[in-house]
């Protein structure tokens, strides 16, 4: 067995692990990256007019026969982690007949993510697989392992060939709210793999073990129990783990939960998946607001019975303006307009639950600057998607690897620090022959 990793040695994001036998060749998540080879934010539309040849012959996309254009053979397989853009960014540019493996959940995740991108992408070929079920793609037998992180429906994979094994950690924590997931693989992990690619987003930053999501939620009742204020939160509209972190805190506040129609329709299908609230009879404390923009877009996309479907769910600006203490309400940069059409909006809490990184960029810059004229008083209130030291050498003890290779992590040089194992790091597109001891 022979990997590759064309991306993600010495940078986080654009994960891309290509795995071959003599046999078979799949590849193991297909993301953007975050970061250019400068260091500065990635930025796809500098590259749009691009060919794939060119954008190969950039670095932006691996270079992997078989995978773009028709070929005497394709790539046998891409199998997909998870709904992150930095997993799953470049299949846009995959050949359609290649097989893309990949919990049904996650499908519906990139779906819905397509509402409102300007470039929609259709996965043509697609194969659901299940948690802890494995599964064939030529020489290779992959077991999916579920994982804790803040995308819904997230995996680990174990690889299997030719008496070789390779354990793909993906993204994971230990700390959100499927963190008896973790748990429960601590006590099934696979033994002895010859090689354990690891993630260490965290490696680096920190050396505390992050807040859970239990914590998050005691933190939003304090906000939320304050007398006379708004509650506006600014969060990822995917993050289902901190949209049920603020339901409940919503509930034991007695605070009604305002989500827009895009959320409202990303609730109510991933519930179809798992218990999760959305708008819905059974949980009356969430209501829908109806921005135009979205409305507009969802009504030239044909796809009117998405807005109709929330239509007793309706709260309106007027009736926010009445008594706005008594509402939460998912906010977003793009919301502003809405907003303004709120009477008495001012002197709340604007609670930012997002990666700190990005309150300093662009529209999420000036989205603060709005809310704090407003004197709105700004709370960072997160947790990491990723694990922390302690969850990520509780994988490695529960594993037990012959080799480490770091990947998606800036800090590859101290996972030597972190673990007993040997690491051997690669740089990227270098070649591995996992090898008998």
């Amino acid at each position: 067995m022979f990997f590759k990793i064309h991306r993600g040695t010495k940078e986080i994001g654009g994960s891309c692990v290509e795995v071959w036998t003599d046999n078979t060749r799949i590849v193991i998540d297909f993301g953007m990256p975050l970061v250019d080879k400068d260091g500065k934010d990635f930025d796809f539309n500098k590259y749009q007019s691009l060919s794939v040849s060119e954008l190969i012959g950039l670095g932006v996309l691996p270079d992997i026969k078989g995978l773009y254009s028709d070929e005497s053979r394709l790539v046998d397989g891409i199998v997909i982690s998870h709904a992150h853009q930095d997993h799953y960014g470049f299949i846009r540019f995959i050949h359609k007949n290649c097989a893309c493996f990949m919990g049904e959940a996650t499908h519906k995740i990139i779906e819905l993510s397509n509402l409102f991108a300007p470039d929609k992408l259709t996965i043509k070929n697609c194969v659901y697989f299940q948690k802890e079920t494995p599964f064939r793609i030529g020489d290779f037998t992959i077991t999916p392992y579920w994982a804790d992180h803040s995308a819904f429906d997230a995996y680990s994979f174990l690889v299997e060939a030719n008496g070789k094994s390779l354990f793909y950690s993906g993204d994971f924590r230990a700390h959100g709210r499927k963190a008896k997931v973790f748990k429960w693989f601590t006590h099934n992990a696979p033994k002895d793999v010859d090689c354990l690619l690891l993630e260490g987003t965290s490696v680096g930053r920190s050396s505390h073990n992050f807040q859970s999501e239990k914590e998050i939620e005691e933190k939003l009742i304090e906000l939320f129990n304050e007398q006379g204020k708004i509650n506006l939160i600014y969060t990822s509209g995917q993050n289902i783990d901190r949209l049920v972190s603020v339901y409940k805190a919503c509930i034991r506040t007695n605070k009604i939960m305002a989500v827009d129609v895009y959320v409202a329709i990303v609730l109510k299908e991933l519930s179809k998946f798992a218990e999760i609230p959305y708008p819905s009879k059974k949980y009356p404390d969430i209501k829908v607001i109806f921005p135009q923009y979205v409305s507009q877009n969802l009504t030239q996309q044909g796809k009117e019975n998405m807005l109709y479907q929330f239509r007793s769910k309706k709260i309106t600006k007027g009736e926010i303006s009445k008594k706005p203490e008594d509402y939460v309400i998912l906010v977003r940069p793009s919301l502003k307009e809405y907003l303004d059409g709120i009477a008495n909006l001012t002197g709340g809490n604007f609670i930012y639950s997002l990666w700190e990184g990005y309150l300093s960029k662009g529209a999420t810059k000036d989205f603060v600057d709005y809310l704090t004229a407003l004197n709105f008083t700004l709370h960072k209130v997160h947790t990491s998607g990723h694990a922390d030291i302690s969850t990520l050498q509780q994988m490695v003890n529960a594993i037990n690897p012959k080799y480490i290779f770091p990947i998606h992590t800036f800090r590859g040089e101290d996972y030597q620090k972190l673990f007993s194992q040997p690491v051997i790091r690669p740089k990227d597109g270098e070649v591995i022959m996992i090898v008998e001891n």
